[in-house]
């Protein structure tokens, strides 16, 4: 009975957690698009720049104003459709509701520029975006569109796959700038630049980090830290040359999000442990994620 209360209250911190970053990403994502977005007239990137595109096409050259989630929220059916068969539907569901949430906000908060210098709007309106997927993907969530294919990247290569979208993006923008110039599809990309820059950063989920670790006591460590982690770890045997003493280096590659837990977790078995964590550009071979839900 006491384990079952755990694992549901567990759960429900997962779900609210969840809830609490789609809204304030959705929340972020909305002000940066009725800020910074429409006062440079931006073409972001992702479906959120195509159902804007679709959107300032149709007022200009039908003089037809559609809401905004009318489109953005017909976009994201099929991409939405995919996430669910091929992602995950917990990740999917929490990318739905912050689509729909997103959608219905741009449509409700008034336009309030803040400064109409198209390159401080590229600037800061890409750091505002980039800041909101972040959130968004810290509550196992995204913005739907072209994130659904970046997720699917990085989980079947092991390896960030935003530098990918961004491509695709620059070749919608380049698109886009047929009918709205040059100049805006200019500015746009270093808005959707700044954006996966942020992203590639803050997001850690699918970055790697290698760990050397050192230890008279490797015993008490590599059972429990491969059951901990789930991670698999290479023994080596060795000596210090500093005191002549026989040693152990344990070695594994673990989460960049993983690191902090996994450094605490080895220094309760040996306070001693010495241990050197360098980043990983790529892996192959088996490499244990914790699945997208």
């Amino acid at each position: 009975m006491v384990y079952a209360k755990s694992v549901n209250e567990k759960e429900w911190k997962k779900h609210l957690t969840a809830f609490i970053c789609v809204f304030i990403a959705s929340l972020i994502m909305s002000i940066n698009i009725k800020s910074f977005v429409r006062a440079g007239h931006l073409i972001p990137g992702g479906f959120t720049g195509l159902s804007l595109l679709f959107q300032r096409a149709a007022l200009e050259f039908m003089n037809v104003d559609i809401p905004y989630s009318v489109i953005n929220i017909s976009l994201n059916a099929i991409p939405a459709f995919i996430g669910f068969k091929m992602i995950g539907k917990k990740f999917t569901s929490y990318s739905v509701i912050m689509i729909v949430l997103n959608s219905f906000l741009v449509d409700i908060i008034p336009v309030t520029p803040i400064t109409y210098d198209p390159l401080l709007v590229s600037v800061f309106g890409g750091m505002l975006n980039g800041l909101a997927i972040v959130i968004a993907l810290y509550g196992k969530a995204s913005s739907g569109g072209t994130d659904f294919i970046a997720i699917y990247l990085s989980n079947k290569l092991h390896q960030p796959s935003w530098n990918f979208v961004f491509a695709i993006n620059v070749v919608i923008l380049i698109m886009a700038s047929a009918l709205f110039g040059f100049e805006a599809a200019m500015y746009s990309i270093i808005f959707q630049f700044v954006s996966t820059q942020v992203i590639e950063r803050f997001h850690r989920r699918d970055q790697k980090r290698t760990l050397f670790m050192i230890t008279s006591v490797p015993e008490n460590i590599e059972k429990k830290l491969m059951e901990y982690t789930h991670h698999g770890i290479t023994r080596f045997e060795g000596k210090g040359c500093y005191l002549k003493e026989d040693k152990t280096l344990l070695y594994t590659v673990v989460g960049a999000d993983e690191v902090k837990e996994v450094i605490h977790f080895v220094r309760q078995e040996d306070p001693q442990i010495f241990i050197n964590v360098m980043k990983s550009d790529s892996i192959t071979g088996k490499f244990y994620q914790e699945p997208i839900e």
